[in-house]
C-alpha cells in the first residue's frame, strides 16, 4: 500500500506519503538527518536510543548497590558512595529511562494511530530531544566532581540538599532541563491529539494509547512546575541565603517534601499510564477481541490522573502528621485503587473467552498484569497509615514501587517494543529469543524483589550500605536474582534489538498481528519517512482508511 507516484513525484492515490527513499528530496541524510531531525519517526528513534543507554547506565548503578549488599559488612563501596549510587540509579531511572522512553513511543505512535502527517510541532520535538543529552551528561558527570554525586536519595530531601558538594547543582539544573524537555513534549502531545486527528476520528474513537498520553500530558504539564520551584527553592537555599527549608533560618524541611510529593506522585502515575496504553493495545489483539469496557478505560485514567494530586501525603506518614490529615490521604489513596482496579478487571475481561496466543508482546502484558497487581496490593497496604509507621523507608517499600516500575512500566514498554518494532524496522523478531527475554526477566525480576517484602517486613532500612547478619540470605538471594535481571536487557538489546535494527529477521508484513486494530497498521512496514501527508478518510470505526 505505498504511495502511487505521478510524474511530478507527488503522492497519488492513496493517503500515505511517499517513501523517503525514492524522491523525498528533502530528507536530510547522514549525519545531519539525526541532529536536525523533525521527523516525528526519527525523533521517536532517538528517545528510545537514549532511553536505553541510560537503562544500561541506571542500571550498571543498581548492580553496584546490589553487589555492595550481597554480604553484610563493607565491601565494595563506601556508605556515602553507597548513597550517590542509590540516589543517581533513582534519578537516571526515572528522568533518563522510563519518562523517555514512553515519549519516544508518543513519537512514534501517537502521528500514525490518529492519522496525522507528524508532531504538531516538529522544532519544538527536535529541541525537547536534544535538553535530554546535557542534562544527561551532567547527571552522568556529577559522579566526577568534587564530592562526588548527590548522595541525598532520588527525592532530594532537604536539609541533606544544604549538605551536598557542587554536583548538587549539577543535578538540579539538570532536572530544570528535562522539566522543560517534558513540557515541551506535552505541549506537543495535547496539540497534536486535538487538533491534528484524521476527519472521522473522534475522541472517543481514539486507541488507548493516545488516550493515556493525552491525559499524562496534562499531568506533566501540572506537576513538573511544582517540582522546579521546589529544587530552585534548594538551591537559592543552597546559594542565596534563604531559608525554605533550613530550620536554623526558620525554614521547615517538611514543606519540601510536600512540594516534592505533590510533584512526586502524580509523577508516578505519569509512568504508568502510557504503559496502560500500550497494553490495552496488544490484550485485544492477542485475545482477538475488542477492548472490554473502553469508555469506562477512558473515565478510568481520567479518575486516576484526578485522583493523583490528592494522595502526596502518603508518602509522610511518619512526619508528625494530624490523625485526620493522614485519614484523608489514607482514604483517597484505597480510593485510587478502584479506577486502576477497574482496567485490570477490563484487561481480564478482554481476555476472557478469547481465542489467545502468546507471542512475546501479549507474554510481557500478560506479565505486566500479574505483576502490577501484586505491586498494587503492596501499594495498598503501604496505604494504611498505621501499618506504613511500621514499613515505611524499609526495603518493603522499595519491593512495592519496583514492582510497579519495572514490572510495570519496563515490561510495558517491552511488550510494546515487541508489538510495534516489526512497523518501525520492518523485520520481526527472532521468537525464541523474545521468550527467553521474557520469561527469565520475569524469573530473575521476582527473585530480585520478592525476597525484599520479607526484608522490609522484618525492619531492614533503605538506602543502607551495611546491615545486620539476620538479612544476609535474602540479601544474597535478591543480587543474584538483579545480576541475572541486567544480563537480560543486554540480551535483549543484543539479540532482539541490535537484529532487527539491522535488518536481519524475517520481513514484517503490513499487520504483523492477526487481529491488531488501529492506523498503524495501514502503512507499509516499515512505516515510510512520511505517512499520511493528506489526512486519510476513515471508516465508521475510524480504525481503518477507505478510498
Amino acid at each position: 500500500m505505498s504511495a502511487i507516484l505521478d510524474n511530478h513525484g507527488h503522492a497519488g492515490g492513496h493517503a500515505h506519503g511517499h517513501d523517503d527513499g525514492h524522491h523525498d528530496h528533502h530528507a536530510p541524510t547522514g549525519w545531519r538527518r539525526w541532529v536536525f531531525a523533525t521527523n516525528h519517526k526519527d525523533i521517536g528513534t532517538l528517545y528510545l536510543l537514549f532511553s536505553f543507554a541510560m537503562l544500561i547506565f541506571g542500571g550498571i548503578l543498581a548492580l553496584g548497590i546490589r553487589a555492595e549488599l550481597f554480604q553484610p559488612g563493607l565491601q565494595l563501596v563506601n556508605p556515602e558512595m553507597f548513597n550517590q549510587l542509590t540516589t543517581m540509579h533513582g534519578l537516571i531511572m526515572v528522568f533518563g529511562a522510563i519518562m523517555p522512553a514512553f515519549v519516544g513511543f508518543a513519537n512514534w505512535m501517537i502521528p500514525l494511530q490518529i492519522g496525522a502527517s507528524d508532531m504538531a510541532f516538529a522544532r519544538m520535538n527536535n529541541l525537547s530531544f536534544w535538553l535530554l543529552i546535557p542534562a544527561a551528561v551532567m547527571l552522568v558527570g556529577s559522579f566526577f566532581m568534587p564530592g562526588g554525586a548527590p548522595a541525598a536519595g532520588w527525592t532530594l530531601y532537604a536539609p541533606l540538599t544544604l549538605q551536598m558538594g557542587p554536583s548538587m547543582d549539577a543535578g538540579i539544573f539538570a532536572m530544570h532541563i528535562m522539566g522543560a524537555s517534558s513540557i515541551m513534549g506535552s505541549i506537543n502531545i495535547i496539540v497534536t491529539i486535538l487538533n491534528m486527528r484524521a476527519p472521522g476520528m473522534t475522541l472517543m474513537k481514539m486507541p488507548m494509547f493516545c488516550w493515556t498520553w493525552l491525559i499524562t500530558a496534562y499531568l506533566l504539564i501540572a506537576v513538573m512546575p511544582v517540582l522546579a520551584g521546589a529544587i530552585t527553592m534548594t538551591l537559592t537555599d543552597r546559594h542565596f541565603g534563604t531559608s525554605f527549608f533550613n530550620p536554623a533560618g526558620g525554614g521547615d524541611p517538611v514543606m519540601y517534601q510536600h512540594i516534592f510529593w505533590f510533584f512526586g506522585h502524580p509523577e508516578v502515575y505519569i509512568m504508568i499510564l502510557p504503559a496502560f496504553g500500550i497494553v490495552s493495545q496488544i490484550v485485544p489483539a492477542f485475545a482477538r477481541k475488542k477492548l472490554f469496557g473502553y469508555a469506562s478505560m477512558v473515565y478510568a485514567t481520567s479518575s486516576i490522573a484526578i485522583l493523583s494530586f490528592i494522595v502526596w501525603a502518603h508518602h509522610m506518614f511518619t512526619t508528625g502528621m494530624p490523625v485526620t490529615g493522614q485519614l484523608f490521604f489514607m482514604y483517597a489513596t484505597m480510593l485510587i485503587a478502584v479506577p486502576t482496579a477497574v482496567k485490570i478487571f477490563n484487561w481480564i475481561a478482554t481476555m476472557w473467552q478469547g481465542s489467545m496466543t502468546f507471542e512475546t508482546p501479549m507474554l510481557f502484558a500478560c506479565g505486566f498484569i500479574f505483576v502490577f497487581t501484586m505491586g498494587g496490593f503492596t501499594g495498598l497496604i503501604l496505604a494504611m497509615a498505621p501499618i506504613d509507621l511500621l514499613l515505611q523507608d524499609t526495603y518493603y517499600v522499595v519491593a512495592h514501587f519496583h514492582y510497579v516500575l519495572v514490572a510495570g512500566s519496563l515490561f510495558a514498554l517491552f511488550a510494546g517494543f515487541y508489538y510495534w518494532g516489526p512497523k518501525w524496522t520492518g523485520h520481526m523478531y527472532n521468537e525464541t529469543m523474545g521468550k527467553a527475554h521474557f520469561w527469565v526477566s520475569l524469573i530473575t525480576f521476582n527473585v530480585t524483589f520478592f525476597p525484599m517484602h520479607f526484608l522490609g517486613l522484618a525492619g531492614m532500612p533503605r538506602r543502607y550500605a551495611d546491615y545486620p547478619m539476620q538479612f544476609a540470605d535474602f540479601n544474597a538471594l535478591a543480587s543474584i536474582g538483579a545480576f541475572g535481571f541486567g544480563l537480560m536487557q543486554v540480551y535483549f538489546f543484543v539479540f532482539v534489538v541490535i537484529p532487527m535494527m539491522r535488518g536481519k529477521g524475517a520481513k514484517a508484513p503490513q499487520k504483523p498481528w492477526e487481529a491488531a486494530e488501529g492506523l498503524e497498521w495501514e502503512v507499509p512496514s516499515p512505516a515510510p519517512f512520511h505517512t499520511f501527508e493528506t489526512p486519510p478518510k476513515l471508516d465508521v470505526t475510524a480504525t481503518r482508511i477507505i478510498g
